[in-house]
């Protein structure tokens, strides 16, 4: 339990820093992407902000369990474990959730595709983070 959870916390920082700098590369990179935030929709006014700040750690030690109880299936190397994992995570979890998300609310296409490509991401790296960590 306590590499689930040393590999879990690890991992949520490495997603914070990576999500806090997403969000600004979009930014810079895409501001008209980073122009819809200002919707109604999202709430960034309130104290559920801190939410956003909370997620990597949430998702980070999930997957940290799921890594412990499915690590002996994912054979190949360091990097191979790490990006199917990643992909397992995305396909079984993110891409019904975008596709939910996408058909439920007024967010664009693509909004919803720069949060598959974040949880893709996230998965890749918190497995990459569990295969040095919890082998």
């Amino acid at each position: 339990m306590r590499k689930i959870i040393i590999a879990g916390l690890a991992a949520g920082f490495v997603l914070l820093i990576l999500s806090v700098l997403g969000l600004y590369t979009t930014i810079w990179l895409f501001p008209g992407i980073a122009v819809q935030y200002f919707d109604p929709a999202f709430d960034s006014e309130s104290g559920k902000v801190m939410l956003y700040y909370l997620h990597p750690f949430v998702i980070s030690l999930a997957l940290s369990w799921f890594w412990s109880r499915f690590k002996g299936v994912l054979a190949g190397s360091f990097i191979t474990r790490g990006i199917e994992f990643g992909l397992i995570y995305t396909l079984i979890a993110a891409l019904p959730m975008m596709l939910l998300i996408y058909s439920a609310m007024n967010v664009s296409l693509t909004i919803v595709s720069t949060w598959f490509v974040l949880a893709l991401v996230q998965g890749v790296v918190a497995g990459l983070v569990f295969e040095k960590l919890n082998p």
